[in-house]
């Protein structure tokens, strides 16, 4: 439950939404010490790639704290490929990482990895995820 792989729309969501749910996971959790997150050269790709597209960067992207999540990461190789189909294949390298790092993939988007596709991995939403941390009570900053 402590190492997690963080889909990219955790990311942005954490860069875009100060207080948001996915922000909480990446600043309380992970860059406080609390969670240990897992990538791998293809999914860090993704990251950068998908940080630094347009839309993204008039909103001051990439944030600065994404170096030190992916240097505080366990930085795996790349895992052979998903062998199931899902409905974004390019999703697959999380679903891939999460299962060879016995990792809880935690998403945004929980139908893009059908519960028949997950072969065991966890996946659950960053709501659920701090849930389980037990961290959902308010922030005293945001009362």
């Amino acid at each position: 439950m402590r190492l997690a792989v963080l889909d990219t729309n955790v990311i942005v969501s954490a860069g875009l939404k100060l207080g948001s749910v996915p922000y909480r996971v990446v600043m309380d959790w992970v860059l406080a010490g609390q969670v240990q997150t897992a990538t791998c050269p293809s999914v860090v790709r993704e990251y950068r790639e998908v940080l630094r597209r347009p839309k993204f960067t008039r909103h001051g992207f990439p944030p600065d704290w994404i170096e030190d999540l992916l240097a505080l990461s366990l930085q795996l190789p790349d895992p052979p490929p998903w062998p199931r189909s899902i409905p974004d294949p390019t999703d697959a390298w999380f679903l891939a990482l999460a299962h060879a790092a016995g990792a809880w993939l935690v998403t945004g988007n929980l139908k893009h990895f059908p519960e028949e596709a997950r072969r065991g991995v966890t996946v659950i939403s960053p709501a659920e995820y701090l849930e389980k941390l037990g961290d959902l009570r308010p922030r005293v900053d945001q009362i």
